[in-house]
């Protein structure tokens, strides 16, 4: 018999395996940034910089401890490492033995790069690499044509190829510029590098997944990840069989969970607590799955013409009670330190606003010294009639 998730219980299993809104942490705060890093498996990495980037802004909704510098030394240290998930992310090094199969696939051809592949340039890269040591795509000279829609030169289609198939990566970045090195100088002593089979590769992706979203379907655990979705399939219900997994009903809709993770449910949410997510948030990053569970239809407007978005070029979600109640496009303009709000528009459910402001009151103090500003500008809101109540509560922000 399958058990049954009330909409509520489904929203609170989802937060707390998210882990949001934080919960007090002790020890050490680079701990803490990395021990987020393991239990969502991936932190994903853009490059959109209007507000602190997704990658720092994830992880500061994690840990409120957080600072960049963090995520810099875990990279150092080796701790975190650069690859793909389902987009380009930082991931924790104890699970590096999991990213082999998506390098093999592109190293044998089964996956096919969206780059075609230079043979001569692969190994004029690989052997300057090897000489000279870690290099950028700016150290290799091009005077020639630049290819494709983002006009990219040769040796870093060359570079971005070698990375996807596992011969270089990525042991950090200078002023957001990838630096190249070879695999086995970067790897550190005793990293297991043994390809795990596909059961074993399934198993990995579904319960990470699952201990890190709470509940999932096949096409969620799956998504994004080419060919897998068979074989994760299968995989669920050989573990829905041995008891490893639990089946369970919200509304309409089955979903997966690993039985431990219903003891969360026990667990206090606080609810109080309101947070400004990021467009990139492991939590909103799929959009369909965040539709059926949080009745909250997103759409990251950045690639919108201008003269066709509703919301704005960035606009953020706003979790607060459980829910997604908002979105604000914000701007910051660092030159002036100052945050601009530019548009604030609440959800239709919201019909009382005055502890829904308090809470983002409060939030917008972290949020502007978390975007190294100390002036906040507020343009525009949907209803419009709350500018002025908002302004009032934020009027000693804004000095």
């Amino acid at each position: 018999m399958k058990e049954s998730l009330s909409i509520d219980q489904a929203r609170k299993l989802v937060l707390l395996s998210q882990k949001l809104p934080p919960t007090k942490q002790a020890g050490r705060a680079t701990a803490a940034t990395l021990s987020a890093i393991e239990h969502l498996g991936y932190i994903q990495i853009d490059t959109i910089s209007v507000i602190q980037r997704a990658h720092h802004h994830t992880l500061w909704n994690r840990n409120p401890r957080y600072k960049a510098s963090q995520l810099d030394q875990l990279l150092a240290d080796k701790q975190v490492f650069e690859y793909w998930s389902h987009a380009a992310a930082y991931l924790p090094f104890r699970d590096y033995r999991f990213s082999l199969p998506r390098k093999h696939a592109f190293a044998s051809g089964t996956q096919r790069h969206w780059y075609e592949r230079d043979e001569r340039m692969l190994q004029l890269v690989l052997k300057r690499i090897a000489t000279e040591g870690p290099l950028m795509a700016k150290d290799f000279e091009h005077n020639g044509k630049r290819i494709g829609y983002w006009k990219t030169k040769p040796a870093k289609r060359a570079l971005e190829y070698l990375f996807m198939q596992g011969e270089l990566m990525v042991p950090r970045r200078v002023n957001f510029h990838k630096v190249y090195d070879l695999t086995e100088r970067v790897l550190p002593d005793g990293t297991d590098t043994t390809v795990p089979d596909a059961g074993e590769y399934a198993r990995f992706l579904i319960t990470r997944y699952l201990r890190a979203n709470g509940l999932g379907q096949a096409a969620e655990i799956a998504c994004l990840l080419k060919g897998t979705k068979p074989l994760v399939s299968a995989t669920l219900e050989e573990m829905v069989a041995a008891g490893e997994l639990l089946q369970v009903w919200v509304a309409d809709t089955l979903y997966y969970v690993l039985p431990d993770s219903l003891e969360l449910l026990s667990k206090p949410l606080a609810r109080n607590k309101l947070k400004i997510l990021s467009p990139f948030d492991n939590l909103v990053i799929q959009r369909q799955r965040l539709k059926t569970l949080f009745g909250f239809d997103y759409l990251i407007e950045c690639y919108v013409p201008k003269s066709k978005r509703r919301y704005g070029y960035f606009s953020l979600p706003i979790l607060w009670e459980g829910k997604l109640v908002a979105r604000m496009d914000c701007k910051a303009e660092r030159n002036e330190s100052l945050l601009h709000i530019q548009h604030l528009a609440l959800e239709p459910t919201v019909l009382k606003t005055d502890a829904l402001f308090l809470a983002l009151r409060k939030e917008l103090e972290s949020f502007l010294q978390f975007n190294n500003c100390n002036k906040l500008r507020l343009h525009r809101t949907c209803p419009a009639k709350v500018k002025p109540e908002l302004q009032i509560l934020i009027n000693d922000l804004t000095a």
